[in-house]
């Protein structure tokens, strides 16, 4: 056979044999489905397990710290435990004076808040159980790379039960909660997320709480974040005993400062931001430890302070009734004091 004459499929003499194009395609075909098959058993079954679980909140009556009466509001939640506990986001029951949770089973139940935290923008509830009722099993978000698969159940606009699937964005990413203050250890992920979903849960593929979703950038498409649920449960147990969580506090107001490139070398701080104190709570923690309006933070306990956020880290409950050195910058002078932060006062 001449080397310009057509070689015929399967021809021996034609040495390898070639497959046709519409058979590559097939095969092509083929592998898409497995793999789009594999995904959607994935989804389907963590909807199919983790659903029961999920419950739409309801508030009927809010009110502000005046007693003045706001709009109504809810969003999602998630029972973890068979006797009747119930995560979900602080903002969504913030001034609750009566919370109704509605359960895929048709159920609709009187929930007590047993516990807010808007600094995490975590709430605890509890609705009765005469029964034990389907809960769902917590994760952690150390096990997560990113890149995964992960499942958000919630009520989106009213719409119960909805279920949308993403991946993990990103991890460890921060979110500045309604307090002012920075929520660490945050999820991000593409799985579609609207008003109604917060307080919902994040799910792995294999039906483990992740995360509690949270917020959306109304904005963008595809920015969503979650609570780690690593967060979530070092919050929980002080919200059963406390009903808060309790926090250390120096009785100051302050601000981020840049520093002068002078105080940097003068001082050898490892440092280019602190904090400056701009009022003192009378009789508070600093008012009674000496420190003055003006003073510029940047050491507590030993640790370097770059800005607000580290002193808040730094300011946990162990820290309450504790003597403690504070460190600060006057008048081109370092001085050194001992200050007792008490216990913050309120949510």
């Amino acid at each position: 056979m001449l080397d310009n004459e057509p070689r015929h499929v399967g021809d021996p003499s034609a040495g390898t044999p070639v497959t046709p194009a519409s058979a590559a395609t097939g095969s092509a075909e083929r592998d898409d489905t497995a793999a789009l098959d594999a995904y959607s058993r994935t989804v389907t079954g963590v909807a199919e397990r983790a659903g029961p679980a999920v419950v739409a909140i309801a508030v009927p009556d809010r009110r502000d710290g005046r007693g003045r009466r706001l709009p109504g509001g809810g969003g999602s939640g998630f029972l973890f435990t068979p006797d009747g506990l119930i995560l979900s986001n602080a903002h969504v029951v913030q001034g609750a004076r009566r919370i109704e949770v509605m359960t895929t089973a048709g159920q609709t139940l009187a929930a007590d808040l047993l516990g807010e935290d808007p600094h995490t923008d975590l709430a605890l509830l509890r609705v009765p159980a005469s029964q034990p009722l389907p809960a769902l099993q917590l994760g952690s978000a150390r096990a997560i790379r990113v890149g995964q698969l992960v499942v958000a159940i919630g009520n989106p606009f009213g719409f119960e039960s909805t279920v949308t699937a993403g991946v993990v964005s990103a991890l460890g990413r921060s979110l500045r909660a309604v307090s002012g203050r920075l929520i660490e250890d945050v999820i991000q992920t593409d799985a579609a997320l609207n008003p109604g979903n917060s307080g919902g849960p994040l799910l792995d593929a294999g039906g483990r709480v992740i995360g509690v979703n949270t917020a959306i950038i109304a904005a963008a498409q595809g920015i969503c974040f979650a609570v780690s649920i690593d967060i979530a449960q070092q919050v929980v147990p002080q919200l059963m005993r406390h009903g808060r969580v309790r926090r250390a506090s120096l009785g100051v107001g302050a601000q981020n400062l840049r520093l002068p490139r002078r105080y940097v070398r003068h001082f050898d701080l490892t440092i280019e931001t602190a904090v400056r104190l701009m009022e003192l709570v009378p009789d508070g923690p600093a008012a009674r430890a000496g420190l003055e309006a003006g003073d510029i933070v940047v050491a507590f306990d030993g640790h370097a302070v770059d800005g607000i956020d580290a002193l808040h880290r730094l300011l946990d409950a162990e820290r309450i009734g504790r003597s403690t050195a504070i460190a600060v910058l006057r008048r081109d002078l370092r001085r050194e004091f001992a200050i007792t932060p008490s216990e913050l006062s309120g949510r």
